[in-house]
This record gives structure tokens, sequence and C-alpha cells, in this order.
């Protein structure tokens, strides 16, 4: 499957095969960086230098780049704890800075714009900057929060149902790093969930909403849809996920799957996009989500049957159907 990946551009980016929303507005992506390597004031300097604005401290872990080509741009250490007024808990967080990652974290631009973070983070690696593959410890990852097409059963359901039938794929193609497998942020989806998704109708988002919530009531999947149904109805969420369920409600997917190899030659986040565009394609052709889920189906009845044997069968569909083709 490694030939699927190579498929894949690196310098050029797809574009969503649905780039408004159903209100006609461009389909913008906020985009969280996670790196070690570097302090975040030498971070934000760099991010300064190759995006324009400001760079300014915030607080003693947290620093914002103002007024650059596509807006504020934030980076700080990725703990919740950097701001805590406990000094013990400061000062452990002072100590534990080299193991830390380090977050970029932009506000919602266009698709495009993804070319000037791709020119940024050849500057952050020049700096030093180290991506998941320096240490067993490291794990750190790419988000990606792509606006969704419309807050409906309609605008929803075919994503959803395309990641259940291609995670197996999606992980196979390019597989994540052992330091990342080992902590649960990036957990693949329960398999009752991608069964459910693969063969259920739904008959509204309602019904579809506590489907996702009852088999998958946690944010470390690759495709967190929570903050998605926060925003729907972020009381329904926090049910599910009791008072210790964090979600910040946002109109996007939250697609978590990406390691960050911002320190290697080869690798980018235009790559990593067309990835998600990949799923958007098939969410968008009925007839190949239709095959697709069907015979997922038909995997998963097989007892013998592996992930690998689906990845691969998988893989031969989405190629078959033109999905990689440069204009799919």
């Amino acid at each position: 499957m490694k030939h699927i990946a190579r498929a894949i551009p690196v310098r050029s980016l797809w574009p969503l095969p649905a780039p408004t929303t159903e209100a006609g507005d461009r389909r913008d992506v906020g985009i969280e960086i996670e790196l070690g390597g570097l302090k975040p004031a030498r971070v934000a300097e760099v991010v300064a230098a190759q995006l324009g604005g400001e760079a300014r401290q915030t607080d003693k872990h947290d620093h914002v780049v103002e007024g650059s080509r596509i807006g504020d741009v934030k980076v700080y250490l990725d703990t919740r704890y950097r701001k805590s007024g406990r000094k013990l808990v400061r000062l452990g967080v002072d100590l534990a800075e080299p193991l830390v990652p380090v977050e970029i974290v932009t506000p919602p631009i266009a698709p495009e714009d993804i070319t000037l973070l791709d020119r940024m983070n050849e500057a952050l690696r020049e700096a030093g900057a180290e991506g998941t593959r320096d240490g067993i410890l490291l794990g750190y990852g790419v988000h990606l929060n792509p606006q969704v097409k419309a807050l409906t059963l309609e605008g929803i359901l075919p994503v959803l149902r395309a990641f259940a039938v291609l995670e197996d794929l999606l992980r196979k193609m390019d597989p994540i790093d052992p330091s990342r497998r080992m902590q649960p942020f990036v957990d693949p989806w329960p398999r009752k969930l991608a069964d459910r998704l693969a063969g259920e109708d739904f008959a509204s988002l309602d019904a579809l909403m506590d489907a996702y919530l009852q088999e998958a009531p946690s944010r470390n999947h690759g495709l967190d849809a929570l903050p998605l149904f926060a925003e729907i109805d972020h009381d329904r969420v926090k049910a599910a996920l009791g008072d210790d369920g964090l979600v910040s409600a946002r109109p996007t997917w939250h697609y978590r799957l990406p390691d960050c190899r911002i320190d290697e030659d080869g690798w980018s986040l235009a790559y990593e996009w067309n990835r998600w565009v990949m799923v958007e394609r098939v969410a968008e052709d009925a007839a190949l989500l239709e095959r697709l889920a069907k015979g997922f189906a038909a995997h998963r009845d097989q007892l013998t049957a592996t992930k690998g044997d689906w990845a691969r069968e998988a893989g031969e569909m989405v190629e078959q159907a033109g999905v990689l083709e440069a204009g799919a």
C-alpha cells in the first residue's frame, strides 16, 4: 500500500471536492502543529519571520504572532498546566519543558495557504525543529480542522462513513509512528462504530450523534467528531462524556491522525491535507462509498480476515475509481 501513499502529492494541493459551505462561504481550515527541539519564543520568531507580523509573549510559555499574512498565530507549550496559578505546578512545567511539545495554532485559513505553512515548516526545520520520529516519547502530531460543508445529516454522515471504511487504508498506507501508537490520543475507531457507520441507516442527525456517542465517547481518535457534535448539541455531548469531557465546540472536523515529520525531507502539510481530501472525495462519490461500505461489511463477516486485507481491498477500489488522480 506504499504505492498509494506515493500517489498523494507532496507539494501541490488538492482542492476540496465541496469547497464551499451550504451557505456559499469558503470552507477554511485551522491547523495545529506539534513539534520539539525549540522553545516557544524561538518558534514564534521563525513564524513571524516567515509569515510576517510581530511576535509577542503573552505569558511565560505563551506567545502570539499578531498580524501575520494568515492572521494571528498562537505558539505555546502544549500543556493545560502552563497557566496554573500554583507555584509548584508551574515549576513542574518549567522542568518538563524539554519533553512538552510546542504547539503552533493557526486561525482558520484558506486551504491554498497551506503552502505558506510548508515554507514556514522548512524554516523551522533549518532552525532545529524536531518531529515525531526524533524520540520514543515524543509523539508529535498534526491536526487539521476543515470546516464542515453543512451541519446536517447529509453534510456529516457521508464523511463519517468514508472515514470508517478508509481508516484501515489510511493507517496502512503511511503508518503512524510507534511513539504515537503507544499513546491513547489517536486510537482507531471502535469496530462497532465503524460497523454502524458503514451499514446503518440513520433517520436523523440526532440518531447519528447518539450512535457515535454510544460507541466512541472519547476525543482520542484519528478523526474526532466531538467538537463538531458539541457545536450542534453541546448538552448532548457533555452528558455522554461527563464533567471531565472538555470539548471546544466548533463547526469543523478534527482530523488528528497525521504525525508531525517536520524535520524530514519529503514530508509536508500539503501531503497530509491531500490524504484528508481523499476521504472527502470518497464521501462525495455516493456510488463508490456504497461499494466500499458493502465491501467493508462483507470483510467484517469473514472470520479470518484482517485489517490489512481490508486495507488492500479498499485501496484497490479507491485506485480503480480514480480518486487518486489529480483532477478527481
